[in-house]
């Protein structure tokens, strides 16, 4: 029941992640910051270039006070009192509305690291994958839920150029937000408690610490025995984990960022189209999150992590030839999305629960911070790179950025397969 409010809270997030870059491009004033485009990828990456170092303090902070609930109610109100603040008038130019949007990312990401530490200690580390995939799953639905009512309001007004006409239904689609916010804060006052005992994460480490020396003894004691050592001494490497999860977030950003522009285009304009390709998209995580909620612990997840990179750099590439050979670009484009999110949400819950193993406890925004930081650098260069190669004549200028997404999602592969995974 605690995960309800987080449900809520994805529900606005879900309308926001469409309705915001939509809107955001709309604005007249978008020249000050070098076109829409730009201004696009500026706002999303100081927004989360700003988010970084507030994750590692959330994390911090929560570890050290082992209060976490009072962190998440922080993420919700301010969510709740920022998006009504944008709705106002003041708000309808770019600086302040750009101001604002910054201020609620670094906000925001006060509930990441608490939300995965909650999980952590709440279970033993063999449910993680089934605690993380059913969290995630639920929230997905909201997020979808989302996505459906940006859907409707946008079919009710026929397009999205008659809803930026109408500042009242661009201020009530805010107030919305920030009403499904407040439900999301008052749930989470009634319903998250802190835990108890703090000790699964600690327990885990000393699991893993005592495997490895029990594995030393049994290769030193087979060699002294005149045996060949069995096993392997090989631990995961944190920082090839590292790497992989910042290339991996900057792949995904790189992609994702101007991907609503893009779906704009193909769709002719037709914005209720936009959301129906991220519900598709979501649709296919969700799917993902309940298949890897019920299969974990008979999947081996070191092998099959990079697996799903790989197979996220491919449907990125098959993308690419979609848009080169404009072959039913549409129709392609919707069921790659729906893959995408599958091979993400089986990706994102092997990460997080290996990650949760190897970052020790007072660093628990280490990995939003690494995601962070690949997503503040990958959402500015993905606006960036479309509009730079639009200057330079090409009619396709998002293709050249989303091969080079998926060459960044092929290195993220290299980096796990060769320096991260134990053999």
């Amino acid at each position: 029941m605690w995960r309800l409010g987080f449900f809520f809270h994805e529900i606005a997030f879900g309308l926001l992640s469409v309705f915001i870059p939509l809107y955001l491009v709309a604005f007249k004033d978008t020249s000050i910051l070098g076109g829409p485009l730009i201004a696009l990828g500026v706002m999303t990456s100081i927004a989360i270039f700003c988010s970084i170092p507030a994750s590692f303090l959330w994390g911090y902070l929560c570890d050290a006070t082992r209060h976490f609930k009072v962190f998440i109610l922080l993420s919700f109100l301010s969510s709740a009192i920022l998006l009504f603040l944008m709705a106002l008038p003041f708000a309808q130019s770019i600086i302040p509305f750009v101001i604002l949007y910054v201020v609620m990312q670094v906000l925001h990401v006060s509930h990441e690291a608490p939300k995965n530490v909650l999980i952590a200690e709440h279970y033993s580390r063999e449910d993680w994958e089934k605690s993380y995939g059913f969290y995630e799953a639920l929230t997905e639905i909201g997020f979808i839920l989302g996505l459906v009512i940006g859907l409707v309001l946008s079919i009710g007004l026929f397009a999205f150029t008659a809803v930026l006409s109408s500042t009242v239904l661009v201020t009530y689609t805010l107030y919305l937000c920030s009403i499904l916010s407040l439900v999301a804060f008052i749930l989470a006052v009634a319903l998250i408690a802190d835990p108890l005992m703090i000790f699964e994460r600690r327990l885990v480490n000393i699991e893993r610490k005592i495997d490895f020396t029990a594995r030393g003894l049994e290769s030193s004691g087979r060699m002294m025995d005149g045996l060949r050592g069995g096993g392997s001494l090989k631990q995961e490497s944190f920082i090839g984990f590292a790497f992989a999860i910042v290339m991996f977030s900057l792949a995904t950003s790189l992609f994702f960022t101007p991907l609503p522009i893009y779906l704009r285009e193909i769709f002719n304009g037709q914005s209720s189209m936009v959301y129906v390709a991220y519900i598709l998209n979501s649709i296919g995580a969700t799917a993902g999150y309940f298949l890897i909620r019920n299969r974990a612990r008979s999947m081996d997840l070191r092998k099959q992590m990079p697996r799903f990179v790989l197979i996220r750099c491919l449907l990125i590439l098959t993308m690419v030839g979609v848009i080169e050979f404009a072959f039913a670009p549409t129709i392609m484009t919707g069921v790659l999305l729906v893959f995408l999110g599958f091979s993400y949400a089986m990706y994102y819950i092997m990460m997080i629960s290996l990650s949760m193993e190897l970052i020790p406890q007072g660093k628990s925004g280490f990995f939003d911070g690494l995601v962070g930081l690949g997503a503040a650098v990958g959402s500015f260069l993905g606006p960036f790179l479309c509009n730079l190669f639009l200057n330079m004549g090409m009619t396709q200028n998002f293709l050249p950025t989303f091969l080079i997404a998926g060459i960044v999602f092929f290195m993220a592969f290299l980096i796990l397969k060769i320096f991260a995974i134990k053999k």
